[in-house]
């Protein structure tokens, strides 16, 4: 996964780079180019949330496995500082976090967890966090007797 997000043609046009970290999450760096700076000279909004975009939602995806629908639902992005050399971000989902989220989806049929990451530059300053809204689904799930409770005409 990580070399197909690394020829993908956008994150090649932003200079954003991918790598797996040592727990199984994922880190993203984007160093500051004339093609991804701003009128200001520092990184533009659009590509800093571009180096955040999929990787909750992969993580889900590879951990979650076949039986499992993830959509990105929701992004927010709060720019604290303008974003000036080579900023970066990590991506990891514990997994005690991603089996609550696996015995959710299955006792309910679907949960949407929450997640951030911390957008910082090469000094450790916050430049940006972006909050995400992931949608998870079982795709074939056993209703448990409290869910779907409607009366059935008799």
């Amino acid at each position: 996964m990580r070399r197909l997000v690394n020829l993908y043609p956008p994150y090649v046009g932003a200079a954003i780079r991918v790598r797996r970290t040592e727990s199984g999450g994922y880190l993203a760096r984007m160093k500051l180019t004339w093609y991804n700076r701003n009128l200001f000279g520092t990184h533009f909004g659009g590509s800093l949330y571009a180096m955040c975009d999929p990787f909750f939602s992969i993580i889900l995806l590879e951990e979650l496995g076949r039986g499992f629908i993830v959509w990105d639902k929701a992004a927010t992005i709060d720019f604290r500082r303008p974003g000036k050399g080579t900023v970066s971000a990590r991506f990891e989902i514990p997994a005690a976090q991603v089996e609550e989220i696996r015995e959710i989806a299955l006792r309910e049929g679907k949960t949407e967890p929450r997640f951030s990451a911390q957008i910082v530059d090469g000094d450790g300053e916050v430049v940006a966090i972006v909050e995400k809204v992931i949608y998870v689904r079982a795709k074939n799930r056993t209703p448990s007797p409290t869910t779907n409770r409607a009366a059935s005409p008799r």
